[in-house]
């Protein structure tokens, strides 16, 4: 039976199930994909680009229907719902842009050859397998190098993205994308592993959990399959000091809230100085016992439901026990008594290395606000994690603030804001955050063959 399901977190109801992939079915998913890359790899990059652009273009035409139906699926107010179909149009446009020169050959100035040419070509087909906190930029983020690369892609979206996931495929279909080029199966995690390991797969990239990439890794180690992976973080943001503490309480505040909490480079563990703690934290209380949390398609919705009620309930489940064991639950921490997969705003504090949510990240509305009076404390602490996605610091004095940056184990750094993304930054982290990256000149480096031709 198939796993693939809308089921609205804003209501609590099953709106549609929809039929999984039949196991006989994986061969000829392949073989579709092969076929697709043989043609798609013969159009020049200028040619390409004319697609991603008109799939910029389809994005933005259909910005409202794409953007209830993640709002349907996983809860993500409608405000946000469109910024993120406008965030993934800008992926693609960028690539259309950009991309054919990043797929120019070069000549290197090394002697003892007429010739040292650097062409760029791609590898074939790719397996995505692609979370469901931001359903359109995730899949920007992988599909729109590697088609402009010329690889083809299966998508294997989660269960919860059935609709929206079709609506890719859809919509790229009519931006004059070639049939068999990008193939969205509602596969199962089994299927998944027969894909990685079949030698017409080329790579897999995927972004979700710890034990999904440890599991997705092992299978493309084994067949020497090349594989990106972003998963996790426990993002610190360390305060220096402020001229203005009630707006930026409010900016950092709302930051965590972004999503219901629920991206892996949200703003988890906040460390403010001792002079200004006391007045944070009873401001960031206050914050969040003013936000109004309610249905997605609500414009007066701040904070929408979790993805779902088992998500809720495990990120509940991980405050009660950090109040177990000693933390201070200064305000939330509790579902909301209404159908969906409501959860009130929360503010941690208190916590100690013997604490779960120490070491855990997570993932939903909880701000963990620690205190310090030694910077270089809050740094180790800060840097204590096995987790390495993203980090940002904040002050009056932002050369000082840099410098401070540069302390942070992360692939990604900020200074007076968290978590920006735009199609010409690399994104991606270290540690147990996963490893590659996506976007920018660095996401189409990743899956292409940079061949050497060297003529004597």
């Amino acid at each position: 039976m198939s796993t693939y399901r809308t089921h609205n977190p804003s209501t609590g109801r099953t709106v549609a199930e929809y039929d999984g992939l039949a196991d006989h079915e994986v061969d000829n998913v392949l073989s579709r994909a092969v076929e697709g890359f043989h043609s798609w790899n013969r159009w020049s990059p200028a040619r390409r680009a004319e697609v991603l652009a008109a799939i910029a273009d389809e994005f933005q035409a259909r910005t409202d229907e794409l953007a209830r139906a993640i709002s349907e699926e996983m809860g993500k107010p409608l405000a946000q719902a469109v910024g993120e179909v406008k965030l993934a149009a800008s992926i693609y446009r960028w690539y259309a842009e950009h991309g054919p020169a990043l797929l120019a050959s070069e000549e290197l100035d090394v002697s003892g050859a007429r010739e040292n040419a650097i062409t760029v070509e791609p590898v074939g087909p790719l397996v995505g397998v692609m979370p469901w906190n931001y359903p359109y930029y995730q899949v920007a983020r992988f599909a729109a190098p590697n088609l402009m690369a010329g690889n083809t892609v299966i998508l294997k979206h989660a269960s919860i993205c059935a609709k929206s996931s079709a609506l890719i495929e859809q919509l790229q279909r009519a931006a004059g994308l070639p049939e068999n080029t990008f193939l969205n199966v509602y596969a199962s995690s089994d299927q998944v592993a027969q894909m990685v390991a079949d030698p017409r797969v080329h790579g897999v990239s995927l972004t979700g959990s710890e034990r999904a990439g440890a599991a997705v890794a092992e299978v493309a180690g084994k067949n020497l399959t090349k594989s990106v992976l972003e998963l996790g973080g426990s993002d610190p943001l360390i305060v220096l000091d402020s001229d203005n503490l009630s707006e930026l309480v409010d900016e950092l505040g709302r930051a965590r809230l972004s999503n219901s909490g629920q991206a892996c480079n949200s703003p988890k563990r906040m460390f403010v100085p001792e002079d200004l703690y006391d007045d944070f934290v009873a401001q960031l209380t206050d914050l969040y016992r003013s936000i109004e949390v309610g249905p997605a398609s609500d414009e007066s919705t701040e904070m929408g439901p979790l993805s779902s009620e088992d998500a809720r309930d495990g990120v509940v489940d991980q405050v009660r026990t950090a109040v177990e064991q000693g933390a201070k639950l200064r305000i939330g921490g509790d579902p909301i008594d209404r159908p969906g997969a409501y959860m009130e705003p929360t503010v941690l504090t208190d916590i100690t290395d013997e604490m779960d949510v120490y070491h855990d990240e997570v993932f939903g509305p909880v701000a963990m606000v620690y205190k310090y009076t030694d910077l270089d404390e809050a740094l180790r602490i800060a840097n204590d994690t096995r987790f390495g996605l993203s980090g940002s610091v904040w002050g009056t004095d932002a050369d000082r603030a840099a410098q401070v940056a540069d302390r942070i184990d992360a692939g990604m750094v900020y200074v007076n804001e968290h978590g920006t993304t735009r199609a010409g930054l690399p994104f991606g982290g270290v540690k147990a955050s996963g490893y590659g990256r996506e976007l920018g000149r660095w996401g189409m480096a990743e899956f292409v063959n940079t061949k050497l031709r060297r003529v004597s």
